[in-house]
């Protein structure tokens, strides 16, 4: 008997919600959160238990950034373009990913809206390595006992098991590079040494 296309279809979808969850290192905790459906629904669509819902696709689609098509059909190979789809949060946080490859380090530009000095910092761990570069505007990095103003052209990188919290200040929007690995996995900024000047003999 031939399987239905419909259903390998909604069968491959589980392992790839796995896979673009583990792509931008999230547990099934965050993405609850992101998505307002629960962890144990989620953890059901991604083994295959459940079959998904379009309202539980929408969603999902949207904070891993991928169309519908994307999310239910093998995505293409064979063309090195990332596919820039940004993905704009509840808090007005642009987030657009710029690798789209399965585990290792991940990139992504953030662009976050004018903020309040006073904001309170919503701190969160999680395994990981983080490293931040600003492009513009000033970005607020609360990690731990420090409360730093990062000037463009500035860089920061710590272990996400610190708690941490991203935010723009009252001057204006801000836009930051990250780089996202899991624990252990560091983003290496590698430069050739200039030659030291000869000298006389």
């Amino acid at each position: 008997m031939t399987e239905d296309p419909i259903d390998r279809t909604l069968d491959a979808v589980g392992p790839r919600l796995r896979r673009l969850r583990e792509r931008r290192g999230v547990t099934l905790a965050d993405l609850a959160a992101e998505t307002g459906i629960s962890t144990s629904t989620l953890s059901r669509l991604e083994a295959g238990l459940r079959r998904p819902t379009l309202e539980q696709l929408l969603p999902l689609a949207r904070v891993h950034g991928v169309t519908l098509d994307e999310l239910v059909d093998a995505p293409p190979t064979g063309n090195p373009r990332v596919n820039l789809r940004p993905v704009v949060t509840a808090d007005g946080t642009t987030v657009l990913p710029l690798t789209r490859r399965a585990g290792g380090i991940q990139a992504y530009k953030f662009v976050l809206p004018p903020g309040r000095d006073d904001a309170e910092p919503d701190l969160r761990t999680h395994e990981g390595h983080d490293w931040a570069y600003v492009l513009d505007g000033i970005l607020r990095l609360v990690l731990g006992e420090h409360d730093l103003l990062l000037q463009p052209g500035e860089a920061v990188e710590f272990d996400t098991r610190t708690p941490h919290w991203f935010g723009a200040t009252s001057a204006g929007p801000v836009e930051f590079l990250s780089l996202i690995g899991r624990q252990g996995q560091r983003a290496h900024v590698r430069a050739s040494a200039r030659p030291e000047p000869s000298r006389p003999r």
